[in-house]
């Protein structure tokens, strides 16, 4: 988020982050019906960052108590804001916890920083497997106008190569590399359910400006 500070003003940072919580709002209210006050929930990828607007499930939920945090990053920052906040470190791809160990497994703009296709699939399969009711994953739309990430327009539509090629031209090198951003399309969702049999679930979509920003896919398991 730094870097968006530094590629808006004043005037239009505070209007890109109003947007953006306004935006975030409406994703926590709808996944929130989706959660029950007595449901255990892991929140997958979790950052160490204490801005309202990040974590924003963790920041609003009413029951953060119910909530375990698990990311490979250091989340000991949290614990300025949730003392008593449980964090677990390790591989979202690679857990290491056993079948239907939390009510909810849920995952907030993380899918598309795992790597590859392969490696997305593995993220998806073992939310579900340590889910025992649903899990609740939400990733920005491939085909939203703007990828929020590089702040760049329509590039992210053309075939993936081309379009790694182009961000390293616009000095995006980290970026550029898949297993650090690979977006995902309705399609993409719908074919990893199709490989792991998944029937039971639903993407819904959420809107800004018109158009599909951001794909919640719930699966359930109940």
């Amino acid at each position: 988020m730094a870097k968006l500070k530094e590629i808006y003003g004043s005037d239009q940072s505070k209007f890109f982050f109003k947007n953006l919580y306004l935006a975030r709002k409406k994703q926590f209210d709808l996944v929130s019906t989706y959660v029950s006050k007595e449901d255990t929930i892991i929140d997958v990828g979790t950052t160490p960052v204490l801005d309202k607007h990040e974590n924003f499930f963790l920041n609003h939920y009413k029951y953060p108590e119910n909530i375990t945090c698990f990311s490979n990053q250091d989340l000991e920052k949290l614990k300025i804001n949730f003392p008593n906040l449980k964090c677990l470190k390790g591989d979202g791809r690679r857990m290491g916890l056993k079948e239907n160990s939390y009510d909810i497994a849920m995952s907030n703009a993380t899918l598309e920083h795992v790597g590859s296709f392969e490696n997305q699939n593995k993220f998806v399969k073992e939310l579900y497997k340590i889910s025992k009711k649903r899990c609740i994953i939400i990733t920005p739309n491939r085909f939203y106008p703007v990828d929020f990430h590089t702040m760049l327009p329509f590039i992210h539509w053309l075939p993936k190569n081309i379009h790694r090629r182009i961000l390293k031209l616009f000095n995006q090198h980290f970026l550029s590399n898949e297993e650090n951003l690979n977006l995902l399309s309705i399609k993409d969702l719908k074919n990893i359910c199709d490989i792991n049999n998944f029937k039971n679930y639903k993407i819904l979509k959420i809107k800004y400006y018109l158009f599909t920003s951001n794909l919640i896919l719930i699966l359930d398991k109940i």
